[in-house]
């Protein structure tokens, strides 16, 4: 990650390395990468817990072998 990066630039960066989990069927650390990716960046850190209830809710669906919810939760940030 840049440090230069706008925060679209970053949420892409994100999406991409949580993307290449899913495509090798790593759900859960598709979606680990995701949450541990956007609080790297100070426009996109974790407010108030809202984002980490959303993870936690990925990371059930992951867990039990849900790849669509996987990918609407990573593909729901913008």
């Amino acid at each position: 990650m840049d440090a230069d990066m706008t925060r679209l630039e970053h949420l892409n960066w994100c999406k991409q390395r949580a993307r290449e989990y899913v495509q090798r069927g790593d759900l859960r650390n598709a979606v680990a990468s995701m949450m541990s990716d956007l609080g790297k960046h100070p426009e996109t850190k974790e407010a108030g817990g809202a984002l980490a209830m959303l993870g936690i809710l990925a990371m059930q669906q992951a867990a039990s072998g849900d790849r669509e919810a996987v990918v609407r939760y990573i593909e729901g940030f913008n």
